[in-house]
C-alpha cells in the first residue's frame, strides 16, 4: 500500500496506547492517505499525527455525536473517500460508538478494513498471568455500587477469565465489589501499559482492594479476573504459603483447609490433605 492509494472505504486503525513505536507500518500508510480521519478527540489523534509527522484533515465522532455525524461519514464513503477511524488511543470500537458506523457500512456494502494493533485490553490480559484461552471483555463497570455489584453478579458464573477497563480512582472500590460478588479470586491489575511506569500488580481481589486502597493507582487502568474455580491460577507454594500462615494464627488443619480451599477455589479434601502432608504434627481438629 505504501506510496499508493487505498481503496476507498472505512478503516478502523488502532493507535498506540503509550508507546509510540507501536504504531503500525499498514497504520501509517492509511492515516497519510486518507481523505479523512474520525476521531474521538481531534487535539489528541491531532497531536499524535504532528508526532508522527503526518498531516490529515481531522472530524470529530465520540459518543456525544455520533448520530449526527455518522451521516456525513457515510456520505464521504459512499462518494468514493478513504476514511480513517480512531480512538485516543489503542483499537476502535473496544468501549466507543465505531460500531454503529461499521453497522452502517456494512448495510450499505461500503468497504470496510481493520488494521490491527495496541490493545489495553488484550495486553492487560497477557500479562496477568491468568488463563487467556478463553476471555471476556466487559469494557467499565457502573460506576455506583448498587449497579456495579448486579452487573458482576450477571457476571458471576461466566466460565472465562474476565477483563475490565476502570477509572483509577475507583479501582479499590471496584476490587473490594469484585471479591464480595465473585469470590476472592486470583486477579491482576495492570496501569500505564506500555509505558514507562508501567506496573502490574497481581494477586487476590480482597489483597489488591486492600494495596490500592492505601496506595491509589495512577494512570488508565485495566482489571483482569480468574474464571470460577479457576483453581490452577493459584500456584502449589502459594497454598503452602496461606496453609502456614492459617495455622500460624492459631487454626487448625481442618479449619485452614476450609479458609484456603474458600479462598483459592481448591478442592476442599485436596488442600486438607496437603496441609496433613506438611503440617501433620498441628492439631488436626
Amino acid at each position: 500500500m505504501a506510496g499508493s492509494k487505498p481503496a476507498a472505504g472505512l478503516y478502523l486503525v488502532a493507535t498506540p496506547i503509550g508507546n509510540l513505536r507501536d504504531i503500525t507500518l499498514r497504520a501509517l500508510d492509511v492515516l497519510a492517505a486518507a481523505d479523512l480521519v474520525a476521531c474521538e478527540d481531534t487535539r489528541v489523534t491531532g497531536r499524535l499525527l504532528q508526532l508522527l509527522g503526518l498531516k490529515a484533515d481531522l472530524t470529530p465522532y465520540h459518543d456525544h455525536n455520533a448520530d449526527k455525524a455518522r451521516p456525513a461519514l457515510i456520505a464521504r464513503l459512499e462518494a468514493g473517500a478513504v476514511v480513517a477511524l480512531v480512538s485516543d488511543a489503542g483499537t476502535p470500537l473496544v468501549s466507543d460508538p465505531g460500531f454503529r458506523l461499521v453497522r452502517d457500512c456494512v448495510e450499505r456494502g461500503i468497504n470496510v478494513t481493520a488494521l490491527p494493533g495496541a490493545s489495553a485490553a488484550l495486553a492487560g490480559l497477557q500479562l496477568s498471568g491468568l488463563p487467556a484461552d478463553r476471555f471476556l471483555f466487559a469494557g467499565f463497570l457502573p460506576s455506583r455500587t448498587v449497579a456495579r455489584r448486579a452487573a458482576l453478579k450477571e457476571l458471576d458464573a461466566v466460565p472465562a477469565t474476565l477483563v475490565f477497563f476502570e477509572s483509577p480512582h475507583r479501582a479499590a472500590e471496584t476490587l473490594a465489589d469484585m471479591a464480595v460478588v465473585l469470590g476472592d479470586r486470583q486477579a491482576a491489575l495492570a496501569r500505564e501499559l506500555t509505558k514507562m511506569h508501567e506496573e502490574v500488580g497481581r494477586g487476590l481481589l480482597s489483597e489488591l482492594a486492600a494495596r490500592y486502597a492505601a496506595t491509589p493507582p495512577r494512570g488508565e487502568v485495566v482489571i483482569v479476573v480468574a474464571g470460577p474455580g479457576e483453581a490452577d491460577s493459584v500456584a502449589p507454594d502459594q497454598l503452602e504459603t496461606r496453609l502456614g500462615a492459617a495455622i500460624a494464627d492459631g487454626a487448625s488443619l481442618k479449619d485452614a483447609a476450609a479458609l484456603v480451599a474458600a479462598e483459592t477455589g481448591h478442592p476442599r479434601r485436596e488442600v486438607y490433605a496437603l496441609a496433613l502432608r506438611l503440617f501433620r504434627g498441628g492439631n488436626e481438629e
